[in-house]
């Protein structure tokens, strides 16, 4: 049993502990969230620049150029695209990873296993960074296998993204050729005199490799005063919104305090992409804007709204108070390209002032919702509601059953929008909470997913009869025979309502006939689409007709 000051002794060890473990986790979730950072065109730009020939940047440009019909600076920033490295307070990944094994040695029992885990999960983690960093190599793509032999650390890989000439590329592979040579011809190879040989090939191969990696100087591969200012003044900008000029100037280092000054820093805030409300500063996180639309969806559920008028209009708004509010919703716009801002609106209460971003049009709404539809938590329903009845304003206005959908929705967005609220009279709205489910149930998106689907194969087939030409009679024993046939059949739940929507059309198709009237689709149409359906089950016309005449025979 320990003693109690051995668990006074123990106390400093599992603080040190704890924060060695939040360390990690930090420097994990850091990694892991730029991993999954998709390069635009990665794959087609090293499918592009792989001819296997060594080419200069120069050339690669001129390549990316030609091929994209973009200018030489544009051409630039494709190929400018080595991962940033990762530093947890002032110190990088392999520091920490030293710093953690160290810190383990003094441990015991499960919090030794734990922290083995934590080290091996980090080690991961990184190496998965220099896969990418290498991977950003184009140039040295062929040769990944053989360069993953060599000994290099991520500044080296640095040092090789930043080799621009033919020649100092060219030494770099040709050491790596002779490398993967000698290595061919030693495989299998009994131990004697050749084999030494071709080990001293494979040894010098790695120090003409080091010798490359050497000739590039330490300063090329490290940040400038300049670009050291411009990424403290993000730093702090992010983890203080609000900062001023003169408030970043005073928290610097001493080294960039001295060259600095709070005009020199308002100055650079222009060219960063940072926002100015009367002298302070705000700015979205990067992390962010790396998936703007799950941002933007997480928002919505907190702070947003998505719901409609009585006139059937949809509606979807962000909204945000104050002047930090008004520099997000800034943000927000710029980030997500459309909408309509409201800045600086007074409030009900006389409290802050409110800033919305609103979006009101059904293609806004419809490009939103669809982005973000994957993200929503609390507003997933209203969301789908509203994309219905977008499509369904879009498409099917005439049809008959438009309007009593319309109806539906309004009231299911009603619910979805005040279910949590005790006391909300729904008797005001004639909602009845036992017709919510089959509110639910009466989705039309299926229905108008089969009818765009079939639709889009059979409308262009000219019909080789004129509507008028066919008897009514003929009709209604076309819907009692496929009626008939369906009873026969087992069929998916999607395909028999389906079927019954179309045989519905059918129906009504022949009351506005009878009125004189022009439907909205005519029969071939509607009896080509279910013969497509009917195919699926093997039934066509003439085993609905065979089936009618033998019951009658």
């Amino acid at each position: 049993m320990p003693t109690a000051e051995q668990y006074e002794q123990a106390i400093p060890q599992m603080q040190r502990l704890a924060e060695l473990e939040r360390e990690s986790e930090q420097a994990k979730e850091s990694v892991e969230e730029e991993l999954d950072i998709e390069l635009e065109d990665d794959t087609k730009l090293a499918s592009i620049l792989s001819t296997g020939n060594i080419m200069s940047e120069f050339e690669e440009i001129n390549k990316i150029s030609d091929y994209y019909k973009i200018n030489a600076s544009e051409a630039r920033t494709m190929l400018d695209e080595f991962p940033p490295e990762y530093v947890v307070e002032d110190r990088t990944v392999p520091d920490l990873i030293k710093t953690m094994r160290q810190t383990r040695r003094s441990l015991k029992g499960e919090h030794r296993e734990k922290m083995a885990k934590a080290i091996d999960t980090m080690i991961d983690a990184y190496t998965d960074h220099l896969y990418k960093c290498i991977d950003s190599i184009h140039w040295l793509s062929p040769y990944k296998e053989t360069l993953l032999k060599m000994r290099f650390n991520e500044k080296d890989l640095h040092k090789l993204h930043k080799m621009k000439d033919i020649q100092s590329r060219r030494e770099v592979v040709d050491a790596l050729c002779k490398y993967w040579e000698a290595e061919i011809e030693q495989r299998d190879m009994a131990y004697s005199k050749e084999y030494a040989n071709l080990s001293k090939t494979m040894t010098k191969a790695k120090k003409e490799f080091r010798d490359c990696i050497a000739k590039v100087s330490n300063q090329s591969v490290t940040k400038s005063k300049k670009e050291r200012q411009e990424d403290f003044i993000v730093k702090m900008v992010c983890e203080h919104q609000g900062i001023g000029a003169r408030q970043i100037h005073e928290r610097m280092p001493t080294s960039m305090y001295k060259i600095t000054s709070p005009q020199v820093i308002s100055k650079m805030i222009k060219k960063l992409d940072i926002v100015s409300i009367d002298g302070a500063y705000y700015k979205v996180p990067s992390e962010i804007k790396k998936n703007i639309w799950a941002y933007t969806a997480a928002f919505i559920d907190s702070d947003g709204y998505i719901t409609l008028d009585r006139n059937m209009n949809p509606r979807v708004g962000l909204v945000a108070t104050g002047e930090r509010g008004k520099a997000f919703m800034m943000e927000m716009h710029k980030s997500i390209g459309f909408g309509r801002m409201h800045l600086d609106q007074k409030s009900p209460q006389d409290t802050r002032l409110i800033n919305r971003l609103n979006f009101y049009s059904q293609a806004d709404v419809s490009n939103l919702l669809t982005k973000c539809l994957p993200h929503f938590r609390l507003k997933k329903g209203n969301a789908e509601l509203l994309l219905e009845l977008i499509r369904m304003k879009k498409s099917y206005k005439k049809a008959d059953w438009y309007k009593d959908r319309c109806d539906e929705i309004f009231k299911l967005m009603k619910w979805e929008n005040h279910k949590d609220h005790v006391g909300f009279d729904w008797a005001k709205e004639n909602i009845n909470l036992d017709d919510i489910q089959k509110y639910k149930d009466n989705c039309k998106v299926s229905l108008m997913d089969s009818m765009e689907q079939i639709g889009g194969n059979i409308i262009k087939n000219d019909p080789t009869r004129d509507d008028e030409e066919i008897p009514q009679q003929e009709i209604k024993d076309y819907i009692y025979r496929v009626k008939d046939a369906m009873r026969n059949k087992t069929m998916s739940r999607e395909d028999e309502e389906a079927i019954l929507g179309l045989l519905e059309f059918l129906e009504k198709t022949m009351k506005v006939y009878e009125k004189g009237e022009v439907p909205i689709f005519s029969y071939s149409y509607l009896m080509g689409n279910l013969e497509e359906l009917l195919k699926k089950h093997n039934i066509d016309k003439f085993s609905l007709f065979s089936r009618k005449e033998a019951m009658e025979a």
